[in-house]
């Protein structure tokens, strides 16, 4: 499909040398965020170490200079101070929770209605919790678009009871864009139902202020909700209500006040006196000032980048940009398909792209297989984050569009969270139903070139070139396939020292490693933080895989070593005693979402590591359970050292074997087929196993390993990681891929054991002793 650009070839220029840092990147969250520029940043930093910006409250210069930024934040919204107040806040959630708390709607006979749109943002829904009323009702889209034909009969009297109606002007689950001459036609002539009401509007306009232009000169609502990050990336935590002039007599309903918003307060007596105007009584205490007068700069970097011309404004100039590229990325999906002529993509949009007044550049969908059935969105998530492609996925805070596209009733959300599924979590599919999609969207910095990497990315991941056969398994034909071994064995331990380091290895017939509590002896001990005390993880850094231990038992001494290091590094793994714990420095960090603590290994190892690695500022933390322990996740308190959910995680090379065999594209493993040995390192086992026939350890619920017995606590979901290639660092798209294909969108390989409730921190297991699994 052809694409006209908005931006000139210098603007184009312009803006790419603003974003360097996405060379290599596909940014596609601008819903989630704007993205700020270097020269924004610049400015900013310019302003604020150019100048002394003290507290409000004591210079008078810095309130004339806050009320600058109202002046410029209504100018770009096309209005004037004496149309609009604007009432700084954190958010477009702390506009609409301040809404919520003073509106009055009592009128002497009757409280009027709180009405909002099923398609709203949660921030929305949560308005129903502090209304001042119980006439709270959700309105449908078509009911509300029906109000731009029908409304009521005539006109509605001043004297109704007032009554609030709260809607996106642009849905932030798939951008469509809500007709704004609604504004006027439901304060002029109500809903149709609430006869005798009389609605004010509040518009929550966060998504939709982000890439087009908000003309309250053209359109008026009594309430206007917004957040500076979406439309410039910076500052984050600052937003404003805007409040139209004559709607101000019907925010009656604050009580509290803080510093600053008072004329008078009495500490003895329950008595003070609010200030005149709404702006200083509605914000209390300090303003962000800071943030506030970094929007200036904010709006005139945007402005310098994209100029406006005789007939458009920059953010219109923005908006035919963004909804060009998201029309284009829309047609590019819609033209996928499979081998068999099936859809690869189910797009969830409320218009066919035709025009920016009506869509904004949001594009919806899920994946779908060759077969028709859903692929989960955290796998496409997952296998986007290998490509460093930035979108989003789950229900974006918006249940109702959610409810509505996904075609999901009240009984199945109910029935999806008995199951366990939570908004934010990669709970994907359930019984094959959705719970949720994937969303890109698109900002000013945008380029064609970000739609042309994620078409590609879903292409070469998900569209089946050929038509298959049936996918189900013969046991006798695997029997038959894999004879190259008469019994299930323990083929090698694998212990890994430092977390996402690279592996320890036990193997030969007869060799054995000791167990303790947490499982194996030494396993995930250490862990590597960077300056800010962040664990780091071959996401992050690959060439961690690089740093190989080797651990002499009888010494207690593991030895570092990388291939770029001209020395080894040894660090002691005896136990810190009694007497030195005054000398150690305690660290924390964060591993899987748990908070632990661990014991700063020194200078020495400081350097040695932030060298090999050439990152500064990294640090080796030991864990150690004197400190503390990290319960089991699944509920059962088993001690697991630095481990991401479970003692021990089981691969079987069988399996692998069988993953191997059905990988179509070599190239996506690198310049040449890897052996086996190396697709098994890429699962970072630390049990590897051979079986008779493939993939019998997703069925099992006990597995015996010689004499020693362990449970299966449930299957191991995989992530970008297993592309890395353990000996180089480099990164490839598989085998993920071809385990999301294989799997039915389930990207589960291998399985959690842990030693029995009952284990006494004693034994040890032993290479190539049997293995049999305990089926239910």
């Amino acid at each position: 499909m052809a694409f006209s650009s908005e931006y000139s070839t210098e603007e184009a220029q312009k803006i790419e040398c603003d974003f360097k840092r996405l060379k290599d990147k596909c940014y596609l969250d601008h819903a989630g965020t704007a993205l700020y520029g270097e020269s924004q940043m610049r400015a900013v930093q310019e302003l604020l170490t150019g100048g002394l910006y003290c507290n409000p409250h004591t210079s008078r210069t810095m309130e004339d200079l806050i009320d600058l930024v109202r002046y410029r934040v209504l100018r770009w919204f096309n209005t004037r101070s004496s149309e609009y107040s604007v009432v700084f806040t954190a958010g477009t959630t702390a506009s609409l929770k301040l809404v919520a708390e003073t509106f009055n709607f009592d009128t002497d006979d009757k409280a009027g209605a709180f009405v909002y749109l099923r398609d709203s943002h949660t921030s929305v829904l949560g308005m129903r919790e502090i209304v001042r009323t119980g006439r709270i009702a959700a309105i449908e889209r078509r009911e509300l678009l029906r109000a731009l034909n029908e409304g009521c009969s005539r006109p509605v009297a001043a004297t109704g009871h007032p009554s609030l109606l709260v809607f996106p002007a642009q849905c932030n689950f798939n951008g469509v864009k809500y007709p704004l001459e609604l504004l006027d036609v439901i304060e002029r002539n109500g809903l149709p139902g609430y006869v005798g009401d009389t609605f004010h509007v509040c518009l929550d306009a966060a998504s939709y202020v982000s890439t087009s232009r908000l003309d309250l000169t053209r359109h008026k609502p009594a309430f206007v909700c917004v957040s500076f990050y979406k439309i410039f990336g910076y500052p984050t935590g600052l937003g404003a209500l805007l409040v139209r002039k004559d709607e101000e007599s019907c925010l009656t309903g604050k009580r509290y006040y803080g510093g600053g918003t008072v004329k008078i307060a009495m500490s003895n007596k329950n008595f003070h006196v609010g200030r005149e105007t709404l702006t200083e009584r509605f914000e209390d205490g300090t303003l962000n000032f800071l943030s506030i007068v970094s929007l200036l700069p904010c709006f005139e970097t945007l402005e310098g980048l994209i100029s406006p011309t005789a007939e458009l404004t920059t953010i219109e100039r923005i908006s035919q940009h963004t909804f060009r590229i998201a029309r284009y990325c829309f047609q590019q999906l819609q033209q996928l398909e499979h081998a068999n002529g099936s859809k690869v993509i189910k797009l969830y949009h409320d218009t066919s792209f035709g025009d920016a007044r009506s869509q904004g550049a949001i594009v919806n969908f899920n994946v779908l297989n060759d077969t028709g059935a859903y692929v989960g969105f955290a796998e496409v998530a997952c296998m986007a984050s290998s490509h460093s492609i930035y979108l989003r996925t789950g229900c974006f805070c918006n249940p109702g569009a959610c409810q509505r596209h996904l075609r999901l009733t009240d009984e199945d959300v109910w029935r999806h969270f008995q199951a366990g599924h939570v908004c934010g979590d990669a709970n994907d599919l359930i019984d094959g139903q959705p719970t949720g999609s994937v969303r890109v969207s698109f900002g000013y910095m945008s380029r064609v070139a970000d739609v042309d990497r994620l078409v590609s990315m879903i292409a070469r991941c998900y569209i089946r070139r050929t038509i298959p056969g049936p996918l189900a398994i013969s046991r006798e034909e695997i029997v038959a396939h894999y004879k190259d071994h008469d019994r299930s064995r323990l083929v090698e331990i694998c212990l890994f020292p430092i977390k996402s380091c690279g592996a320890f290895r036990v193997a030969g017939r007869g060799a054995e490693w000791p167990l303790c509590t947490s499982g194996l002896r030494y396993d995930r001990e250490f862990v590597i933080v960077d300056e800010h005390g962040l664990a780091v993880t071959q996401k992050k850094i690959t060439d961690l895989c690089r740093i190989l231990p080797k651990i002499n038992l009888e010494t207690q001494a593991m030895t570092l070593q990388h291939p770029q290091m001209e020395y080894d590094l040894k660090i002691d793994l005896r136990p810190v005693t009694s007497d030195e714990w005054q000398r150690v420095r305690i660290c924390q960090t964060k591993v899987c979402q748990d908070s632990v603590q661990g014991v700063d290994c020194g200078e020495e190892a400081a350097d040695w590591i932030s060298l090999a690695l050439g990152v500064s500022g990294l640090r080796l933390l030991r864990h150690s359970s004197d400190i503390n322990q990290r319960a089991h996740r699944n509920g059962r308190h088993r001690e697991i050292s630095l481990n991401n959910q479970a003692q021990f995680l089981l691969v079987n090379r069988t399996s692998v074997q069988w993953i191997y065999d059905r990988i179509e594209d070599w190239d996506a493993l690198g310049p040449a087929p890897p052996p086996l040995d190396s697709l098994v390192d890429r699962f970072r086992g630390n049990l590897i196993v051979e079986t008779v026939r493939p993939l019998e350890e997703r069925e099992w619920r006990q597995v015996t390993i010689g004499e020693r017995t362990l449970s299966v606590d449930g299957p191991c979901t995989r992530c970008q990681m297993i592309c890395i290639d353990q000996a180089t660092g480099a990164k490839t798209v598989e085998p993920l891929r071809t385990i999301g294909r294989e799997f039915g969108g389930k990207m589960r390989f291998g399985v959690y054991l842990s030693l029995g409730e009952t284990f006494d921190g004693n034994g040890t297991l032993v290479c190539d002793a049997s293995v049999s699994g305990t089926y239910e």
